[in-house]
C-alpha cells in the first residue's frame, strides 16, 4: 500500500504542491492528508471535475507549476469538456495530474452504477489520449512512476493520469474535522418527510446514503420503494430527473432529496427549476457541509446561502430549518406553501456504521416506479 503523505511528499519534491477536484471514497485517504498539510489557497475542492480542470488550468496558467486534480472515475465524463477543449496540446496545451479513483474496476465488486464506468475508464483515457498508468502499490516503485508522470507533463505540456485501485491508499484519519452544533442527523430527517408525503407523491433521491437511507426507511415499514426513484450515480442530476417527472405529472406532488455537495455540483439546474416553475416541485436539500459518501470531505455547503439562491433563481418558497421541531413544523402546511419550494434541511455529518444498500437492481427501481406514474 502507499501512504498518502509518500505520495504528497514525492510530488512536493518536483514542485507539484496544487490540489483541486472532487473527493472519491478510493481516495479519501489522499484528500484527508492533503486537507491536513495544505493551506486552503492550495487545496480547492471543486464544484464538479470540470471546474477543477480548469481551476487547474488558471494555476498553471499563473504559476508555470503542475497541478494535480483528483476524482472518481464517474467525473471523468465532467472534465471531457475542458480535457479536449481546454488542456489538450491541440489547443492550449497544459500540463495537468490527473489522479483518478477506479470504482467499478473489471473483476472487482462493486456498485451497479460504477460498472459501465469502471470498463471504460481505461479506453477513455486512450480516446483522450492521455498517457496514463495504474498506480503502483509497492512504495519503493512510486518515486519512479512519479517521476515519469511529471517528466512526461513537463516535456509535453500534455496531462497524464494515474488511476488508482481500490485500496492502493494506507489509512489516514482528517484531523480537521470541525464540531457541529446541529442536532437533527439526515436519516432521522428522510423518516420525518418521508412520513408526511401522500401515496400518490414520488420522491426522486440523490446518490449515495440519501437513497440507501431512504430505501431502508421504506423496507423498515414494510412499504414498497415503488414512490421512489433511487438515482444511485449521476450526481448533482436528480433535481433535473425530478423536474421531467414534475412536468409530465402535474397531479402529483414530487419531491427531490438532495444533497448539499449535490446541488452545488450542478447549480445551474436551479435557474431551470426555478424559470419553469413547476407548482408541484419541492426541493429539499440536506445540508451538512460534507461529501458525506464519500469520506466527509468538506463541501461549502454551510457557506452558501442556498435558500437565498433559490429565491434569486425563481423559486416562489425557500425554507430553511436546522432542529426537528422547525422541521416538523413546517411540514404540517408544507404543501400549501407556492411552489417550486426549495426546502433545507441542515444536518449532522455522517451515518450509520450498519446503513444498508438497496436489494433491488436499478432496472427494477426503474420499473416499479413506472408502473406507479402510468397507472393513473
Amino acid at each position: 500500500m502507499i501512504s498518502p503523505s509518500r505520495l504528497f511528499d514525492e510530488l512536493k519534491s518536483r514542485d507539484v504542491d496544487f490540489y483541486t477536484g472532487v473527493p472519491d471514497s478510493l481516495l479519501k485517504n489522499l484528500c484527508a492528508y492533503i486537507t491536513d498539510h495544505l493551506p486552503a489557497s492550495q487545496h480547492i475542492i471543486a464544484a464538479n471535475e470540470g471546474g477543477a480542470v480548469a481551476l487547474a488550468a488558471g494555476y498553471y496558467l499563473a504559476t508555470g507549476k503542475i497541478p494535480v486534480v483528483y476524482m472518481q472515475n464517474s467525473g471523468l465524463g465532467n472534465t471531457v469538456n475542458p480535457l479536449m477543449s481546454l488542456t489538450d496540446k491541440l489547443v492550449y496545451k497544459i500540463p495537468v495530474l490527473l489522479i483518478i479513483g477506479w470504482r467499478g474496476e473489471p473483476g472487482v465488486k462493486d456498485e451497479p452504477q460504477h460498472r459501465k464506468q469502471g470498463l471504460v475508464t481505461i479506453p477513455l483515457l486512450e480516446t483522450l489520449g492521455i498517457e496514463h498508468e495504474i498506480m503502483v502499490e509497492d512504495e519503493s516503485l512510486l518515486p519512479a512512476q512519479v517521476e515519469r508522470a511529471v517528466s512526461h507533463m513537463s516535456n509535453t505540456g500534455e496531462a497524464f493520469a494515474l488511476v488508482v485501485r481500490k485500496g492502493t491508499f494506507d489509512d489516514y484519519m482528517l484531523r480537521t474535522n470541525q464540531e457541529s452544533a446541529l442536532s437533527l442527523n439526515r436519516e432521522r430527517a428522510i423518516e420525518l418527510i418521508t412520513s408526511a408525503i401522500t401515496d400518490r407523491d414520488v420522491i426522486v433521491s440523490t446518490t449515495g446514503k440519501t437513497s440507501r437511507e431512504l430505501f431502508e426507511y421504506r423496507t423498515a415499514l414494510h412499504q414498497g420503494h415503488q414512490q421512489d426513484f433511487l438515482t444511485v450515480g449521476s450526481m448533482g442530476h436528480a433535481s433535473q430527473i425530478a423536474l421531467g417527472i414534475a412536468l409530465n405529472q402535474p397531479d402529483r406532488n414530487v419531491y427531490c432529496f438532495d444533497g448539499d455537495g449535490a446541488t452545488i455540483m450542478h447549480m445551474g439546474n436551479m435557474a431551470i427549476i426555478g424559470t419553469v416553475a413547476p407548482e408541484n416541485y419541492y426541493h429539499i436539500v440536506f445540508n451538512n457541509g460534507a461529501h458525506d459518501s464519500v469520506g466527509g470531505q468538506p463541501t461549502v455547503g454551510f457557506k452558501v446561502d442556498i435558500p437565498a439562491v433559490a429565491k434569486a433563481l425563481g423559486y416562489k418558497t425557500v425554507v430553511s430549518v436546522d432542529n426537528e421541531e422547525d422541521l416538523i413544523s413546517q411540514l404540517r402546511d408544507l404543501t400549501n406553501n407556492k411552489a417550486p419550494l426549495l426546502f433545507e434541511v441542515k444536518v449532522l455529518k455522517g451515518a450509520r456504521k450498519d446503513l444498508g444498500r438497496p436489494t433491488t437492481t436499478p432496472i427494477e427501481n426503474k420499473e416499479a416506479l413506472m408502473s406507479f406514474l402510468l397507472d393513473k
